[in-house]
């Protein structure tokens, strides 16, 4: 699944589907829910940075930070899983515990 990419001469963010919109229109709700497709979905992918792609210098400094976040977040993914693993990892021995009492 494509969550930026670059066309036109200008970069853009996947709303919904196959629909995606400038990406000077990017709102914290859309950053967070990118951030969430990230972190759920099985393949997420980016199209790579490129000045010469993106000729419009917001477009740049937005598309630039937007996926090195997008892209961090990727690489981290098992260590988040890991992480919210071992939080609940107490509570649900003491569950398991419980239910194995007659």
């Amino acid at each position: 699944m494509k969550l930026l990419k670059i066309e036109g001469k200008a970069a853009h963010f996947l709303i919904a589907g196959e629909t995606f919109n400038s990406i000077d229109k990017i709102t914290k709700e859309d950053l967070l829910r990118l951030a969430n497709l990230t972190l759920t979905e099985e393949s997420v992918a980016f199209d790579p940075y490129s000045d010469v792609e993106l000729p419009n210098q917001a477009h740049q400094v937005i598309y630039k930070s937007v996926l090195g976040k997008l892209e961090s977040l990727r690489e981290r993914k098992a260590e988040f899983a890991d992480k919210a693993a071992r939080l609940y990892l107490d509570e649900y021995k003491e569950y398991k515990d419980e239910l194995a009492k007659p």
